[in-house]
Formats: structure tokens, C-alpha cells, sequence
């Protein structure tokens, strides 16, 4: 009986995360949903509650699923920059897989839905606590970061990631903007500030 309960939350779940990039926030319709997985439209009401709560699951399990992968790779033993070129990989994988569409349609949501924001901020929340932890590892390692606290660098980075993602979506791209190579220069200055310091013992962010 769990298996069961179980795969139609994840039914409906990935039906969602489908009609959602499809439809996008604002055309996304419960009983398209539960046509597209196949259920009864109260199945969904029942596991999910709302449209709201519906939503709020199926960005946690994405963003679980790609915080763990990226927890993963940030605690490989490779020099900083090799783990940056890869998170820069991973960016490109999730925008052809969709949860990048899927997260700054749920940001937008959550400016005027406060339990979709307030999930959001919290899920979020786990990302910036990550790069802090790296940019904490990188201090310790080869000293001061510049002008920055490992909180600071660490906002600057999602930010950078984030916005970029938002411009990626609108369809900025090598023509109009030089966003995915401004992104990986990030990881040339790593590389050439993390050999420097391990040479020299230079701080790894020039101040």
C-alpha cells in the first residue's frame, strides 16, 4: 500500500514539474495535472492539498535531488576551480533539464504567494549555505578572500548564477550577452588566484 501511495505522488509530481513548463506558473491548472498523471483530481488534493502545496513538493524534490549532487561535487578533493568549471556544467544540464525554469517561476510565484515564498527562501537558503561552506574551505586553505567574507563571495556567486539563469530564460544569449563565458572567467580568476596562493601564499582573491 505505501509503494503505491508513493508512486502517485511521484505521478503527480512529475506530471506537475510537465505542466508547469508548459504552462508555466500562472497557467498551471490542478486538473491538467491530474489528467496528465492519470489520477482522480482529488488523489491530488489529498496528497498536495492545493495548487500551493503541489508546487512546494515539487520543487523540494528537485531541489534535493541537485543539492545533493552539488554537495557531492563541492566535497570532491580537486583544486576550486575544477569544481566550479563543473558547477558551470551543471548549469547547462539543468537548463535542458527544466529546473531552472521551474525555480524562477516558483520565485515569481512566491512574490505574491507567501507559502511558495517562504519555501523558496528556505530551499534556497541551503544553496547560499553550501557556497559558504566552500568559500569558508577556500579561507581556511590559502587565507583571505580578498576584501570579502565567505558569506559575501559566497552571495556574490548565486547571485551571479541566479541572474544569469533569469536572463538565460528570457533569451539573452551569446549575441545580445556573454553570460555563460562571464561565468566561467569566474572559474579563470579561481584557478589562477588558487595556484598563486598555493605558490606564494597569496590570498586566493586579490584585494
Amino acid at each position: 500500500m505505501v509503494d503505491v501511495v508513493t508512486d502517485t505522488r511521484l505521478r503527480i509530481i512529475e506530471a506537475a514539474r510537465t505542466r508547469l513548463l508548459a504552462d508555466g506558473y500562472a497557467g498551471l491548472s490542478t486538473r491538467k495535472v491530474a489528467e496528465e498523471a492519470g489520477v482522480p483530481l482529488s488523489q491530488l488534493h489529498y496528497h498536495f492539498g492545493s495548487k500551493g502545496g503541489l508546487i512546494v513538493a515539487l520543487f523540494v524534490e528537485e531541489n534535493t535531488r541537485l543539492l545533493e549532487r552539488q554537495t557531492n561535487m563541492y566535497a570532491q578533493d580537486k583544486p576550486l576551480w575544477q569544481r566550479y568549471e563543473q558547477a558551470c556544467d551543471f548549469l547547462e544540464d539543468d537548463l535542458e533539464s527544466g529546473y531552472v525554469r521551474v525555480l524562477q517561476e516558483l520565485v515569481a510565484a512566491g512574490w505574491s504567494n507567501a507559502e511558495i515564498g517562504a519555501a523558496v527562501l528556505e530551499l534556497l537558503g541551503a544553496w547560499i549555505a553550501l557556497l559558504t561552506e566552500v568559500a569558508r574551505e577556500a579561507e581556511r586553505r590559502h587565507g583571505p578572500l580578498g576584501p570579502f567574507t565567505a558569506e559575501e563571495l559566497a552571495t556574490l556567486i548565486a547571485s551571479a548564477f541566479f541572474g544569469s539563469e533569469a536572463l538565460l530564460l528570457l533569451g539573452f544569449d551569446r549575441d545580445a550577452l556573454p553570460i555563460r563565458s562571464a561565468l566561467r572567467r569566474i572559474g579563470v580568476l579561481i584557478r589562477e588566484r588558487e595556484e598563486a596562493a598555493g605558490a606564494v601564499g597569496a590570498p586566493i582573491v586579490a584585494g
